[in-house]
């Protein structure tokens, strides 16, 4: 076939209220953006998206957008480097690099249409399933949301669960035992500090997760900007918690660095914040390199095809926010199966996702 050409980049931007007031160890925030892309060629639409502020966007058209029309449509690594070299003087990082995330995402279902082919075709797919825990557990939560939320998970057959910790720790001690009641022994308890603790106090918690409450992660104990202290909290922690981080890695090259500085024992990635499929898969080949396993981080629905390419994938995060925005405003998004797992669908080309615009219209913020 003729490569057609690249010939429309049009992005939106939808704020969506969150269920409940939500928290974590650093932050508090009561709705969450989700910034649309959709891309066309050939007679085809690509879709992708990203969960920023709502100026990504605007970067989209205003400034990737240009970069891209008239590209070959197939060729969506050389549309990436020349979105990545556009950005050279405001930076391939924070917004700009979630932008740049959802087009690269638009591109690779769009490939994955005009061949007619599922997304995990295209991207020479390693699994058939892709594992997941549930991701909620928001420190405003009361015991019995927090009870509800993470055992119903367990109850669905998801073996492994994640809630937030460090806003108020002395608390965390209560809401562990109310989670661990939840989930029952055999559930895999995770906890997310989100970079609340200092190097010391972060030892001594993960050493209090670890031998009281059966905790297996110990996600950003302290910042992921801290390579030096997340490689001292790793080296000092107990046996059978593993210290995690990455979900600001907004490049591979900063996935590379943390891998370099052994600061972690699962790399964390994010597609719509790593420059997107493309920086997605590039990170995956740099924890392949160094053999470490990646967990991929949030966007349930975009990210299963993505994981299914990676053979050191460890899981997929099933974030509340995002699986329930997806569910919202997508038609075609995966349910876990038995065991935990999404199967990304070898039914559809590409992606599967169709974005439901006449109800999102109520959320439109630019």
């Amino acid at each position: 076939m003729t490569p057609p050409p690249i010939e429309d980049v049009r992005a939106a931007a939808y704020e969506i209220p969150t269920d409940a007031p939500e928290s974590d160890g650093t932050l508090e925030w009561d709705s969450t953006v989700l910034v649309v892309v959709e891309v066309d060629a050939g007679g085809q639409t690509g879709l992708g998206y990203t969960y920023a502020h709502a100026a990504a966007a605007h970067v989209v058209t205003g400034k990737l957008a240009g970069g891209v029309r008239g590209r070959d449509a197939l060729d969506v690594r050389a549309a990436w480097a020349a979105m990545v070299h556009e950005v050279r003087n405001i930076g391939a990082t924070g917004l700009v690099a979630m932008a740049i995330s959802a087009v690269d995402s638009a591109l690779w279902d769009l490939k994955a249409r005009l061949l007619g082919v599922p997304l995990v075709v295209a991207l020479d797919a390693a699994h058939e399933v892709v594992p997941v825990y549930g991701s909620g557990g928001f420190t405003s939560y009361d015991d019995t949301r927090l009870a509800d939320q993470l055992g119903g998970w367990a109850a669905q057959g998801i073996p492994r669960v994640k809630l937030k910790v460090g806003r108020d720790p002395q608390r965390d001690h209560d809401r562990l035992r109310v989670a661990r009641k939840a989930v029952g022994d055999d559930t895999e308890l995770f906890v997310d500090a989100n970079g609340a603790f200092g190097v010391r106090d972060a030892v001594d918690w993960a050493r209090v997760y670890r031998h009281d409450y059966g905790v297996r992660w110990f996600e950003e104990p302290v910042s992921s900007d801290d390579l030096a202290g997340l490689r001292r909290v790793r080296d000092r922690a107990p046996g059978g918690i593993e210290i995690t981080a990455g979900e600001y890695a907004w490049t591979p090259w900063i996935a590379e660095a943390m891998l370099d500085a052994q600061a972690v024992d699962c790399m964390q990635v994010d597609v719509t914040r790593c420059l997107g499929i493309t920086g997605f898969l590039d990170a995956a080949a740099s924890c392949e390199a160094h053999q470490v396993d990646l967990s991929a981080h949030c966007a349930p629905q975009l990210s299963a095809h993505a994981c299914a390419a990676v053979r050191r994938l460890r899981h997929l995060e099933y974030f509340h926010d995002h699986n329930r925005i997806e569910s919202m405003l997508f038609d075609g998004v995966l349910a876990p199966e038995a065991g935990g797992v999404l199967r990304p669908d070898r039914e559809r080309p590409g992606h599967g996702l169709v974005f439901k615009t006449a109800d999102a219209e109520r959320f439109r913020v630019a």
